[in-house]
């Protein structure tokens, strides 16, 4: 589970989900986040960190993400992150390791569900820079990602973990339609700045609170 302080006043970049511009826009400013770190001839493996747990609504976002993207048809090696397999606080340490061993300097587009102000409810943001989950509810837990995707879910500042028990499940499913696609789109689009061949030659072997 990500921040529960809103929209921080460094966030480059938000849409809102009713918005049906905003997965040609959230394509848009994750591809140019991704040119500038891998620019031809730079080849690395491009990761998807799904975050969150399958047993709390609000924070299931990151693996209803992960799981759809297995669903659209995206490799499920390069997904760490689903309703089946979630990566949470319990686990994020060794997800991180075994995604690391796995892949040779991979690059990481993470994803978490957030809590905000009332107004923000609903926007997705994309930002530069790795994404810090439990920061809301005072957990250390390691950050991950070169860049992040952020889904404002419900209302943060009281009662944290009441909140995302009581998040309407509406809301989440909108939302993990909505980045999804984007994700698998820009997944396509940058396959050529990945590893070349299906057997990761350059990687051991693969497999988001």
């Amino acid at each position: 589970m990500g921040p529960f302080r809103g929209i921080s006043r460094d966030m480059l970049w938000r849409s809102h989900i009713d918005d049906p511009t905003t997965p040609e826009r959230i394509v848009s400013r994750l591809r140019s986040l991704i040119i500038k770190d891998l620019h031809p001839p730079v080849r690395r493996a491009l990761l998807f960190f799904c975050i969150g747990t399958d047993r709390s609504t609000g924070d299931a976002l990151g693996p209803l993400i992960g799981t759809r993207l297995v669903a659209l048809g995206l490799d499920a090696s390069y997904i760490w992150g689903t309703l089946d397999s979630p990566v949470h606080a319990a686990n994020l340490h060794t997800a991180i390791d075994e995604a690391y061993s796995s892949f040779q300097n991979p690059y990481v587009v993470a994803v978490d569900a957030c809590l905000g102000r009332l107004e923000n409810v609903g926007m997705v943001t994309v930002s530069r820079g790795p994404l810090r989950p439990g920061t809301g509810v005072s957990k250390t837990l390691p950050p991950v990602g070169d860049i992040h995707v952020t889904g404002i879910v419900n209302v943060g500042g009281y009662m944290e973990y009441l909140v995302l028990q009581n998040t309407r499940l509406s809301v989440v499913i909108r939302m993990a339609e909505v980045i999804s696609k984007a994700l698998l789109q820009v997944a396509e689009e940058f396959a050529h700045t990945t590893e070349e061949t299906d057997d990761h030659t350059s990687a051991v072997s693969p497999t988001c609170d």
